[in-house]
């Protein structure tokens, strides 16, 4: 989203440029005063982080291969962009981590399901799915169950997921995801903080992330459920 808001007249201009949730590429890139959102590469090496220490916690060594797959997100989105970075860069470093393909299915149930249920004919030892969302897990799941497979907690194949939605964290709950890696949407707070701040002439920096978490069937309370808002 792109936010005008005007501003005093001590500013030279009579309004500025914020910008919540997505970048977007500008050849002046001082038209945006400042950008609220979320860290999606860092949100990408939080669930490399995470698998690292799964395969650690199952006994997994450096020479047992991990047979990974992703469904990616709509093509150019700066958020599939993030994650698939950042999770490359923990891959880069565990030689037996073997990503067998990266597919878009544009953020999508529909598509998720699509594109996995190709996944499970090509490749017939998966240990593991990366999905860039919640809505593409949800229909990953679908036809991994369809075609007979188990996932998550107790299951074949492990899920790590994207957004830690409510739905996604009820089953993350159930142990049907592994990890929810958390896109927190709750940025106008800190998009009213901003815009005070230069409403007070004060300096703001170009760039603020939003606090997210990491979710795991030990950390989805009931309270974390009553309280999620999305």
């Amino acid at each position: 989203s792109i936010i005008m808001t005007g501003i005093p007249a001590s500013f030279a201009s009579c309004s500025t440029v914020i910008m919540m949730d997505r970048k977007v590429e500008a050849a002046d890139q001082e038209l945006c005063v400042s950008w609220v959102g979320t860290d999606s590469r860092q949100e990408g090496v939080k669930a490399g982080r995470w698998l690292e220490g799964h395969l650690r916690d199952k006994g997994v060594t450096g020479e047992e291969t991990v047979n990974i797959v992703v469904l990616t997100g709509t093509e150019g989105a700066s958020s599939a962009i993030g994650r698939s970075e950042g999770f490359r860069e923990v891959a880069r470093d565990h030689a037996n981590w073997k990503i067998l393909e990266e597919k878009c299915a544009d953020f999508t149930s529909a598509k998720g399901k699509e594109v996995m249920e190709g996944f499970l004919r090509k490749y017939p030892e998966i240990d593991v799915v990366v999905s860039q969302n919640d809505d593409m897990t949800f229909g990953a799941i679908e036809a991994i169950q369809e075609a007979g497979r188990t996932v998550g907690v107790h299951g074949e194949i492990s899920i790590i997921s994207f957004d830690a939605v409510h739905d996604a964290l009820e089953m993350v709950a159930a142990g049907t995801i592994n990890v929810d890696i958390e896109c927190n949407p709750n940025q106008g707070g800190y998009l009213s903080q901003v815009i005070s701040m230069l409403e007070k002439g004060q300096e703001v920096e170009k760039d603020y992330y939003v606090e997210e978490d990491v979710f795991t069937i030990d950390n989805v309370t009931e309270e974390v459920l009553r309280e999620r808002n999305y």
